[in-house]
Protein backbone atom coordinates (compact mmCIF):
# COMPACT_ATOMS: atom_id res chain seq x y z
CA UNK A 1 0.00 0.00 0.00
CA UNK A 2 1.25 3.49 -1.06
CA UNK A 3 2.46 5.84 1.89
CA UNK A 4 1.13 9.40 1.33
CA UNK A 5 3.60 12.57 1.91
CA UNK A 6 2.32 15.04 3.70
CA UNK A 7 3.37 18.80 3.57
CA UNK A 8 3.47 20.82 6.65
CA UNK A 9 1.65 23.96 5.17
CA UNK A 10 1.74 27.24 7.24
CA UNK A 11 -1.83 28.90 7.08
CA UNK A 12 -3.45 32.24 8.18
CA UNK A 13 -6.74 31.16 9.89
CA UNK A 14 -9.43 33.71 10.54
CA UNK A 15 -9.62 33.24 14.54
CA UNK A 16 -12.31 35.60 15.18
CA UNK A 17 -14.71 38.19 12.97
CA UNK A 18 -13.58 42.03 13.96
CA UNK A 19 -15.86 44.61 15.82
CA UNK A 20 -14.91 48.02 13.59
CA UNK A 21 -10.89 47.61 12.08
CA UNK A 22 -9.29 44.38 12.30
CA UNK A 23 -6.73 43.74 15.30
CA UNK A 24 -3.88 40.98 15.37
CA UNK A 25 -6.39 38.67 17.73
CA UNK A 26 -8.92 38.01 14.74
CA UNK A 27 -6.26 36.10 12.83
CA UNK A 28 -3.60 32.72 13.93
CA UNK A 29 -1.50 30.99 12.50
CA UNK A 30 -1.83 27.23 11.92
CA UNK A 31 0.40 24.49 10.60
CA UNK A 32 -1.78 22.51 8.59
CA UNK A 33 -1.07 18.90 6.74
CA UNK A 34 -1.31 17.99 2.99
CA UNK A 35 -1.53 14.91 1.32
CA UNK A 36 -0.70 14.21 -2.16
CA UNK A 37 -2.85 15.65 -4.81
CA UNK A 38 -5.53 13.39 -5.49
CA UNK A 39 -6.69 12.48 -9.50
CA UNK A 40 -7.26 15.78 -10.99
CA UNK A 41 -5.55 17.65 -8.47
CA UNK A 42 -2.45 20.03 -8.34
CA UNK A 43 -0.09 20.62 -4.94
CA UNK A 44 1.64 24.22 -5.35
CA UNK A 45 3.88 25.96 -3.09
CA UNK A 46 2.56 29.41 -2.73
CA UNK A 47 5.04 32.46 -3.52
CA UNK A 48 3.31 35.54 -3.77
CA UNK A 49 0.07 36.43 -1.70
CA UNK A 50 -1.93 38.73 -2.66
CA UNK A 51 -3.84 41.12 -0.21
CA UNK A 52 -6.62 43.16 -1.43
CA UNK A 53 -9.47 45.57 0.59
CA UNK A 54 -12.45 43.41 -0.23
CA UNK A 55 -10.83 40.79 1.91
CA UNK A 56 -12.01 43.00 5.10
CA UNK A 57 -15.94 42.02 3.82
CA UNK A 58 -15.49 38.69 3.73
CA UNK A 59 -14.20 38.63 7.65
CA UNK A 60 -17.84 39.77 8.24
CA UNK A 61 -21.03 37.30 8.70
CA UNK A 62 -22.87 39.60 6.62
CA UNK A 63 -24.37 38.68 3.38
CA UNK A 64 -22.65 40.18 0.12
CA UNK A 65 -22.10 38.86 -3.18
CA UNK A 66 -19.56 36.16 -2.18
CA UNK A 67 -19.23 34.21 1.11
CA UNK A 68 -17.96 34.93 3.97
CA UNK A 69 -14.34 32.96 5.52
CA UNK A 70 -15.65 30.77 8.10
CA UNK A 71 -14.34 30.82 11.87
CA UNK A 72 -10.94 29.15 11.85
CA UNK A 73 -11.04 28.71 7.92
CA UNK A 74 -8.12 30.05 6.04
CA UNK A 75 -7.88 33.84 4.95
CA UNK A 76 -9.06 33.97 1.52
CA UNK A 77 -6.61 35.42 -1.24
CA UNK A 78 -5.39 35.54 -5.04
CA UNK A 79 -1.57 34.14 -5.08
CA UNK A 80 0.98 33.23 -7.33
CA UNK A 81 2.60 29.81 -6.92
CA UNK A 82 4.68 27.32 -8.33
CA UNK A 83 3.04 23.51 -9.04
CA UNK A 84 5.11 21.08 -7.45
CA UNK A 85 3.29 18.07 -7.96
CA UNK A 86 0.34 17.46 -10.41
CA UNK A 87 -1.98 14.89 -11.28
CA UNK A 88 -4.17 16.98 -13.21
CA UNK A 89 -2.93 17.07 -17.16
CA UNK A 90 -3.51 21.02 -17.62
CA UNK A 91 -0.59 21.69 -15.11
CA UNK A 92 3.10 20.64 -15.49
CA UNK A 93 5.49 20.32 -12.43
CA UNK A 94 7.67 23.67 -12.27
CA UNK A 95 4.70 25.99 -14.07
CA UNK A 96 3.73 29.13 -12.52
CA UNK A 97 0.43 29.76 -11.64
CA UNK A 98 -2.35 31.84 -10.66
CA UNK A 99 -5.46 31.15 -8.41
CA UNK A 100 -7.52 31.82 -5.20
CA UNK A 101 -4.77 29.66 -3.18
CA UNK A 102 -5.57 31.53 0.24
CA UNK A 103 -3.22 32.97 2.79
CA UNK A 104 -1.05 29.81 3.05
CA UNK A 105 2.43 28.49 1.83
CA UNK A 106 1.33 25.52 0.09
CA UNK A 107 -2.44 24.30 -1.63
CA UNK A 108 -3.78 22.00 -2.87
CA UNK A 109 -6.36 22.67 -6.16
CA UNK A 110 -8.51 20.93 -8.47
CA UNK A 111 -7.43 23.30 -10.92
CA UNK A 112 -10.43 25.25 -11.39
CA UNK A 113 -10.18 29.33 -12.07
CA UNK A 114 -5.93 28.62 -12.07
CA UNK A 115 -4.12 30.07 -14.81
CA UNK A 116 -0.77 29.95 -16.27
CA UNK A 117 1.74 32.76 -15.67
CA UNK A 118 3.66 33.08 -18.29
CA UNK A 119 7.40 34.71 -16.43
CA UNK A 120 8.70 36.04 -19.61
CA UNK A 121 5.84 38.76 -20.36
CA UNK A 122 6.52 40.57 -16.90
CA UNK A 123 7.23 39.97 -13.03
CA UNK A 124 5.11 37.06 -11.40
CA UNK A 125 4.23 39.12 -9.09
CA UNK A 126 2.44 41.36 -11.77
CA UNK A 127 -0.50 38.47 -12.02
CA UNK A 128 -1.59 39.62 -8.58
CA UNK A 129 -1.44 43.48 -9.58
CA UNK A 130 -1.20 45.48 -12.70
CA UNK A 131 -2.07 42.37 -15.14
CA UNK A 132 -4.26 40.73 -12.39
CA UNK A 133 -7.75 41.02 -10.23
CA UNK A 134 -6.62 44.74 -9.77
CA UNK A 135 -5.45 45.43 -12.99
CA UNK A 136 -9.01 43.88 -14.88
CA UNK A 137 -10.78 46.28 -12.48
CA UNK A 138 -9.26 49.42 -13.27
CA UNK A 139 -9.38 48.41 -17.62
CA UNK A 140 -13.42 47.85 -16.83
CA UNK A 141 -14.48 50.27 -14.74
CA UNK A 142 -12.35 52.94 -17.48
CA UNK A 143 -13.56 51.05 -20.43
CA UNK A 144 -17.22 49.75 -19.89
CA UNK A 145 -18.13 51.48 -17.32
CA UNK A 146 -17.46 55.37 -17.29
CA UNK A 147 -16.68 54.87 -21.07
CA UNK A 148 -14.08 57.57 -20.70
CA UNK A 149 -13.65 59.33 -24.15
CA UNK A 150 -10.89 61.79 -25.25
CA UNK A 151 -10.85 65.33 -23.70
CA UNK A 152 -13.11 64.18 -20.91
CA UNK A 153 -11.79 64.72 -17.40
CA UNK A 154 -11.87 61.65 -15.27
CA UNK A 155 -11.20 61.56 -11.51
CA UNK A 156 -9.07 58.67 -9.68
CA UNK A 157 -9.38 58.03 -6.13
CA UNK A 158 -7.02 56.00 -3.97
CA UNK A 159 -4.99 57.05 -7.33
CA UNK A 160 -1.29 54.95 -6.59
CA UNK A 161 -3.36 51.83 -5.27
CA UNK A 162 -3.56 48.85 -8.06
CA UNK A 163 -6.31 49.57 -9.24
CA UNK A 164 -6.23 53.25 -9.20
CA UNK A 165 -2.42 53.64 -10.36
CA UNK A 166 -3.70 51.49 -13.83
CA UNK A 167 -6.75 53.76 -14.23
CA UNK A 168 -5.50 56.48 -14.27
CA UNK A 169 -2.48 55.80 -16.68
CA UNK A 170 -5.11 54.10 -19.20
CA UNK A 171 -7.11 57.31 -19.28
CA UNK A 172 -4.27 59.30 -19.95
CA UNK A 173 -3.89 57.02 -22.46
CA UNK A 174 -7.36 57.54 -23.89
CA UNK A 175 -6.43 60.96 -23.86
CA UNK A 176 -8.39 62.17 -21.16
CA UNK A 177 -7.31 64.86 -18.60
CA UNK A 178 -6.87 62.85 -15.14
CA UNK A 179 -7.43 64.14 -11.50
CA UNK A 180 -6.33 61.58 -8.63
CA UNK A 181 -7.03 61.53 -4.86
CA UNK A 182 -4.35 59.87 -2.48
CA UNK A 183 -3.06 59.94 0.64
CA UNK A 184 -0.10 62.30 1.37
CA UNK A 185 2.87 64.27 -0.85
CA UNK A 186 4.75 61.52 -1.69
CA UNK A 187 1.85 59.52 -3.17
CA UNK A 188 0.43 62.62 -5.21
CA UNK A 189 3.95 63.25 -6.34
CA UNK A 190 4.41 59.91 -7.33
CA UNK A 191 1.42 60.03 -9.37
CA UNK A 192 1.72 63.56 -10.99
CA UNK A 193 5.69 62.76 -11.97
CA UNK A 194 5.42 59.05 -12.71
CA UNK A 195 1.91 58.19 -13.52
CA UNK A 196 1.63 61.27 -15.91
CA UNK A 197 -1.62 62.51 -14.06
CA UNK A 198 -2.29 65.86 -14.66
CA UNK A 199 -3.00 66.99 -10.88
CA UNK A 200 -2.86 64.96 -7.47
CA UNK A 201 -4.66 66.18 -4.39
CA UNK A 202 -3.84 65.10 -0.95
CA UNK A 203 -6.74 63.88 1.23
CA UNK A 204 -5.53 64.00 4.10
CA UNK A 205 -4.62 67.36 3.83
CA UNK A 206 -7.91 68.48 3.37
CA UNK A 207 -11.99 68.33 5.25
CA UNK A 208 -14.29 67.49 3.46
CA UNK A 209 -15.04 70.83 2.64
CA UNK A 210 -11.92 72.01 1.59
CA UNK A 211 -11.21 68.97 -0.70
CA UNK A 212 -14.24 69.53 -2.52
CA UNK A 213 -12.97 73.34 -3.16
CA UNK A 214 -9.27 71.91 -3.97
CA UNK A 215 -11.23 69.49 -6.83
CA UNK A 216 -13.08 72.63 -7.88
CA UNK A 217 -9.99 74.24 -9.09
CA UNK A 218 -8.40 71.39 -10.35
CA UNK A 219 -11.29 70.88 -12.38
CA UNK A 220 -12.84 73.93 -13.10
CA UNK A 221 -14.95 72.33 -16.38
CA UNK A 222 -16.22 69.71 -13.93
CA UNK A 223 -15.80 65.90 -14.02
CA UNK A 224 -16.99 63.94 -16.56
CA UNK A 225 -16.39 60.84 -14.77
CA UNK A 226 -15.35 59.52 -11.49
CA UNK A 227 -13.59 56.28 -10.58
CA UNK A 228 -14.50 55.45 -6.78
CA UNK A 229 -12.46 53.55 -4.87
CA UNK A 230 -12.84 55.09 -1.54
CA UNK A 231 -16.13 56.32 -0.52
CA UNK A 232 -16.28 59.12 2.06
CA UNK A 233 -15.06 62.82 1.63
CA UNK A 234 -13.85 61.85 -1.69
CA UNK A 235 -16.81 60.86 -3.05
CA UNK A 236 -18.34 63.65 -1.48
CA UNK A 237 -15.94 66.27 -2.73
CA UNK A 238 -16.86 64.51 -6.49
CA UNK A 239 -20.51 64.18 -6.45
CA UNK A 240 -19.90 68.67 -6.12
CA UNK A 241 -18.08 68.75 -9.34
CA UNK A 242 -20.18 65.77 -11.51
CA UNK A 243 -21.09 67.50 -14.77
CA UNK A 244 -24.62 66.60 -16.42
CA UNK A 245 -25.04 63.22 -17.65
CA UNK A 246 -21.28 61.99 -15.73
CA UNK A 247 -20.90 58.93 -14.80
CA UNK A 248 -19.46 57.57 -11.42
CA UNK A 249 -17.92 53.71 -11.46
CA UNK A 250 -18.63 52.36 -7.98
CA UNK A 251 -15.43 50.02 -7.65
CA UNK A 252 -15.02 50.43 -3.42
CA UNK A 253 -14.99 51.81 -0.33
CA UNK A 254 -12.26 51.01 1.91
CA UNK A 255 -13.12 54.11 4.03
CA UNK A 256 -15.82 52.70 5.06
CA UNK A 257 -15.13 49.26 5.14
CA UNK A 258 -14.43 48.89 9.07
CA UNK A 259 -17.42 51.11 10.41
CA UNK A 260 -15.37 54.30 11.03
CA UNK A 261 -16.52 57.43 9.33
CA UNK A 262 -20.42 56.47 8.84
CA UNK A 263 -21.08 59.25 11.57
CA UNK A 264 -19.43 61.88 9.39
CA UNK A 265 -20.53 60.16 5.93
CA UNK A 266 -22.70 63.13 3.44
CA UNK A 267 -26.56 62.10 4.10
CA UNK A 268 -28.51 60.02 1.51
CA UNK A 269 -30.52 62.52 0.60
CA UNK A 270 -27.91 65.02 -0.32
CA UNK A 271 -26.13 62.82 -2.21
CA UNK A 272 -29.42 61.90 -4.14
CA UNK A 273 -30.90 65.02 -5.48
CA UNK A 274 -27.17 65.21 -6.60
CA UNK A 275 -27.43 62.41 -9.00
CA UNK A 276 -31.07 63.49 -9.82
CA UNK A 277 -30.41 66.78 -10.40
CA UNK A 278 -26.84 65.85 -12.75
CA UNK A 279 -28.65 63.14 -13.85
CA UNK A 280 -25.92 61.01 -13.09
CA UNK A 281 -25.40 57.00 -13.80
CA UNK A 282 -23.81 55.52 -11.15
CA UNK A 283 -22.61 52.13 -11.78
CA UNK A 284 -21.45 49.29 -9.09
CA UNK A 285 -19.14 46.65 -10.29
CA UNK A 286 -17.77 43.74 -9.01
CA UNK A 287 -14.96 42.01 -11.42
CA UNK A 288 -15.99 38.66 -10.93
CA UNK A 289 -19.12 39.62 -13.17
CA UNK A 290 -16.93 40.63 -16.05
CA UNK A 291 -13.43 38.20 -15.94
CA UNK A 292 -14.79 36.83 -19.51
CA UNK A 293 -13.16 40.24 -20.26
CA UNK A 294 -9.93 39.45 -19.33
CA UNK A 295 -8.13 38.00 -22.45
CA UNK A 296 -9.20 41.11 -24.27
CA UNK A 297 -7.74 42.89 -21.28
CA UNK A 298 -4.31 40.81 -21.13
CA UNK A 299 -3.90 41.42 -25.13
CA UNK A 300 -4.22 45.36 -24.34
CA UNK A 301 -2.74 45.98 -21.70
CA UNK A 302 0.12 43.05 -21.80
CA UNK A 303 2.24 45.14 -23.77
CA UNK A 304 1.75 48.28 -22.93
CA UNK A 305 3.59 46.55 -19.11
CA UNK A 306 6.41 44.55 -21.34
CA UNK A 307 7.65 47.86 -23.33
CA UNK A 308 7.45 49.84 -19.85
CA UNK A 309 4.99 51.85 -21.45
CA UNK A 310 2.93 51.24 -17.69
CA UNK A 311 4.46 52.12 -14.38
CA UNK A 312 3.46 50.20 -11.35
CA UNK A 313 4.32 49.87 -7.74
CA UNK A 314 4.45 47.09 -5.34
CA UNK A 315 4.95 47.26 -1.53
CA UNK A 316 6.17 43.75 -0.40
CA UNK A 317 5.58 42.23 3.42
CA UNK A 318 8.26 39.90 3.50
CA UNK A 319 6.94 36.41 5.37
CA UNK A 320 3.09 35.05 5.52
CA UNK A 321 2.99 35.37 9.43
CA UNK A 322 3.22 39.32 8.57
CA UNK A 323 0.36 39.33 6.05
CA UNK A 324 -2.06 40.67 8.71
CA UNK A 325 -0.05 43.55 9.85
CA UNK A 326 0.42 44.01 6.12
CA UNK A 327 -3.12 43.93 5.36
CA UNK A 328 -3.81 45.67 8.91
CA UNK A 329 -1.86 48.82 7.72
CA UNK A 330 -3.58 48.76 3.80
CA UNK A 331 -6.73 48.94 5.56
CA UNK A 332 -5.57 52.23 6.65
CA UNK A 333 -3.16 53.69 3.43
CA UNK A 334 -0.32 52.39 4.84
CA UNK A 335 0.62 50.62 1.49
CA UNK A 336 2.04 52.27 -1.35
CA UNK A 337 0.95 50.50 -5.00
CA UNK A 338 -0.12 46.79 -4.84
CA UNK A 339 0.22 45.41 -1.56
CA UNK A 340 1.93 42.01 -1.81
CA UNK A 341 3.46 39.23 0.76
CA UNK A 342 6.87 37.34 -0.08
CA UNK A 343 5.44 33.74 0.77
CA UNK A 344 8.29 31.82 -0.66
CA UNK A 345 11.43 32.21 -3.02
CA UNK A 346 10.71 33.46 -6.72
CA UNK A 347 12.20 31.11 -9.11
CA UNK A 348 12.04 33.63 -12.15
CA UNK A 349 14.38 36.36 -10.19
CA UNK A 350 16.55 36.58 -7.80
CA UNK A 351 15.16 39.59 -5.97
Amino acid sequence: MKVTAMIAAQSIVLASRPDGQPTAGNFRLETIQLPDPSAGQILVRVIWLSLDPYMRGRMDAAKSYAAPVDIDGIMEGGAVAEVISSRNPAFSTGQIVVGQFGWTSHAISDGAGVMVVDPAIAPISTALGVLGMPGITAWVGLNDILKAKAGETMVISAATGAVGGLAGQLAKARGCRVIGVAGGAEKCDFAVRELGLDACLDHRAHDAKSLAGALKQAAPDGVDGYFDNVGGKTLAAALTRMNTHGRIAVCGAISWYSGQGLDTAQPLPAVWRNILTRRLRVQGFIIFDHFHRFPEFIKDVAPMVSAGQIVFRESIAEGLENAPAAFMSMLKGGNFGKQLVRVGADPSHSK
